[in-house]
């Protein structure tokens, strides 16, 4: 199958776009390169521009008129960030991807599989959350994602679209071919800061909140590998009328999966495999809680299984290895391009 791939040059979209090869399938990219990386891209069907371009668009669509599917993965993501600057937020997740699907729907190209976000979830007491959990997106980043999701499944109610919304929890590693990875200059993520600790990029790792109610007290999240997640969209563009037969499907057009390992880790979990990886220990302390952090949540991942027949193969271990070899050969690369 042909599938139009938004933010295909992006961490996330690219290992899509390595994973729809590896199945024989053909992405064609749609990517503005704000943050994607052109490098990403090469060697592929690759179109450098907004998703709101129409003209582009229409373009694309007469050039692969078989296409039958988009992945729409373009999106701002850095929380901090869209808690700044909320207008870019809005504009570039809400505003840009409602013209994207009304020019999707125009184009008859009506079944999209969405990049969303476990972040719309509330806190649960027991720190797991399903499909059906209470949803609290509390920040703009978040709260872009929550209104996609709405407005996506009124446009499949309203034009004959279906769609499926893939709901991230917290992805880790690469391309375990190392073809694409993170490329994050100063990351804020939790695996990204440990190995800005252990290259000597930055001093101390901090863990901050040792109070929570976990069992060790710090923060718990699920952590995927991306190229999970990125086999489950794979998935879910070949089960894609199987999934709205399905009896386990509660809505003819639209359906929400969440994409998780289903088993929580700890901060002090990640740092102690990470360390145990790397055979060594970082520098590390213990802080008080950042402004807006929450203890966190995990998947069940059962309606992936069910519906996808998808399950996590990697560790979290393996994410760890493989952020450390394409971390290493990115900052190659970097220095190569800089000569």
């Amino acid at each position: 199958m042909k599938v139009l791939v938004t933010g295909g040059a992006g961490y996330i979209g690219s290992t899509i776009c390595s994973a729809l090869l590896d199945s024989g399938h053909v992405p064609v990219i749609l990517d503005s390169l704000v943050n994607g990386r052109i490098e990403f891209a090469e060697g592929r069907n690759f179109y450098k521009g907004d998703i709101e371009d129409k003209e582009l668009l229409s373009s694309i669509f007469e050039e692969h008129s078989d296409i039958e599917f988009t992945i729409h993965c373009a999106a701002l993501i850095v929380v901090p960030d869209s808690v700044k600057k909320p207008d870019d937020y809005y504009t570039e997740n809400v505003g840009k991807s409602l013209e994207l699907f009304k020019m999707l729907n125009e184009l008859g190209c009506k079944n999209i599989v969405f990049s969303s976000s476990a972040s719309i979830y509330d806190d649960s007491p027991t720190f797991i959350v399903n499909e059906e959990s209470n949803l609290n997106p509390r920040s703009p980043y978040a709260r872009t994602k929550y209104m996609m999701e709405m407005i996506l499944k009124d446009f499949c109610v309203a034009y004959d679209m279906k769609a499926i919304a893939l709901r991230y929890f917290n992805p880790i590693g690469s391309d375990p071919e190392m073809r694409t990875g993170s490329y994050i200059k100063s990351p804020s993520h939790i695996l990204g800061k440990l190995i800005q600790v252990s290259s000597g990029k930055e001093d101390i790792f901090k863990v901050t909140g040792t109070n929570w109610d976990t069992r060790d007290g710090t923060g718990i999240r699920d952590y995927i590998h991306v190229w999970d997640l990125a086999r489950a969209h794979v998935y879910a563009i070949e089960k894609f009328e199987i999934i709205f037969d399905s009896k386990d499907c509660k809505d003819v057009t639209y359906e929400v999966i969440n994409l998780g390992n289903g088993r929580g880790t700890t901060v002090r979990e990640m740092v102690n495999a990470f360390e145990n990886v790397i055979e060594k220990e970082i520098n590390k302390t213990e802080t008080e809680p950042r402004q807006g952090d929450v203890p966190g949540a995990y998947a069940n991942a059962d309606k992936a299984f069910k519906l996808l027949g998808w399950k996590t193969e990697l560790t979290t271990e393996d994410g760890i290895r493989d952020a450390l070899v394409w971390s290493d050969k990115w900052d190659k690369t970097l220095k190569e391009l800089s000569r």
